[in-house]
């Protein structure tokens, strides 16, 4: 008698659980439950200008560069230049010991000077017919060769005054006043960094786009979020049988000085550009070796579409096939998306639940007008004889 009692209860308690849970799975309305909506992101699939992009990397070279060092021996007189200062050409940077050669240059002056007017007695003596045409030529060809040996003079002094040949930011100064310089010593270095020489390689399939004057984008890890622009100024004679590359040399523009010779650089060269579909690369669900997008249909569910990719940029990618211009494809929320699940766009008050809930709203306020006009009519009725 218990046993069947216990074997009643359970069997009345599996039969509620069951009602119960079916209960659950039924809205209000009677209809199937559907699963709350996912907030995500959108955007419309439009075409966008897409460029197709030649990087490499390039080193920067100044536009002139010198070491700068004395001609011959002798001890340093007076620098005029400190570390890093900026030249123009033709300053003097250091003056090299010259007593010696002033003494000279004096001493050539005078000769030069005794020569000319002994060269000028001679002529006035020549008109008069006193002194024979000979001595004349011998005294112009001694003042000649004086003024010779005076350039000569000139010539060495000049040789102690080392000079900036070009205008440009100095290196650092590797001399002290009184050392003793010889012609392989390093005074200083000179750069000219007005512009800068940008060389880099790229592959020979890419000959026929480097021709002078293409423009040429430049980046520098010492100066993230700028760009500096340029344009190629020549391509090298040959191509290397090794690599396949051939060099190429672009001038890019340096007025604030910004870029040093011998930096790293990041270079882009716009090769072609065209109009094509571009979606964001967060938006891209990568799976093997193909790839899918989440839109938007309709009736605000999410569906899941194949597309055949292109060219990758700076986050977006080119989508040869899969989609058309106006379709919404979802950015943001995809983790949680699978085929058909209903989902609500960020900012927008749209959704299946948000619909059902006000056609619920809406019937109900339907149901109470309903009813309030049911029980004025039955107010207002006269009443029925028997």
């Amino acid at each position: 008698m218990k046993f069947a009692t216990t074997l009643i209860i359970m069997a009345a308690i599996g039969v509620g659980g069951y009602y119960w849970f079916i209960n659950q799975e039924q809205a209000p309305s009677g209809r199937p439950r559907t699963a709350a909506p996912v907030l995500v992101v959108a955007a419309p699939v439009a075409l966008q200008p897409l460029q197709e992009i030649i990087e490499a990397l390039g080193t920067a070279q100044a536009n002139e560069s010198v070491t700068v060092t004395a001609s011959l021996t002798d001890t340093v007189r007076r620098i005029n230049f400190g570390d890093g200062g900026y030249v123009e050409a033709g300053d003097v940077l250091v003056e090299l010991t010259s007593e010696e050669e002033e003494a000279q240059l004096a001493e050539a002056r005078a000769d030069l000077d005794e020569a000319r007017r002994q060269l000028m007695r001679l002529e006035n003596l020549d008109k008069r017919g006193i002194v024979a045409t000979s001595e004349v030529d011998m005294a112009r060809s001694a003042a000649e060769a004086a003024e010779a040996r005076l350039n000569a003079e000139l010539a060495r002094l000049k040789d102690r005054l080392i000079r900036a040949p070009f205008s440009g930011l100095l290196g650092f100064r590797e001399v002290s006043p009184g050392t003793m310089l010889g012609p392989s010593d390093t005074i200083t270095t000179i750069d000219d960094v007005s512009q800068i020489k940008l060389d880099f390689t790229v592959p020979e399939k890419f000959l026929a786009l480097m021709r002078p004057g293409r423009r040429i984008y430049a980046t520098a890890v010492g100066w993230p979020g700028r760009e500096f622009e340029g344009v190629v100024r020549a391509v090298g004679s040959r191509v290397d049988p090794v690599t396949r590359a051939v060099v190429v040399r672009a001038i890019v523009p340096n007025e604030d000085r910004a870029l040093k010779p011998g930096m790293l650089l990041t270079v882009r060269v716009v090769a072609k550009e065209r109009t094509a579909i571009v979606v964001l690369e967060r938006s891209v669900v990568q799976v093997g070796n193909s790839a899918f997008v989440y839109i938007v249909g309709p009736d605000q569910r999410a569906y899941r579409r194949e597309v055949q990719l292109g060219t990758r940029q700076r986050g977006i990618v080119e989508i040869l096939v899969g989609l058309e211009v106006g379709e919404r494809v979802i950015t943001e929320g995809i983790v949680k998306l699978r085929e058909g699940l209903p989902v609500r766009l960020a900012g927008e008050d749209s959704g299946p639940r948000v619909a059902e809930q006000r056609s619920k709203k809406q019937q109900e306020a339907a149901i109470t007008r309903s009813g309030s006009a049911a029980a004025s009519d039955r107010t207002g009725a006269p009443a029925r004889s028997n």
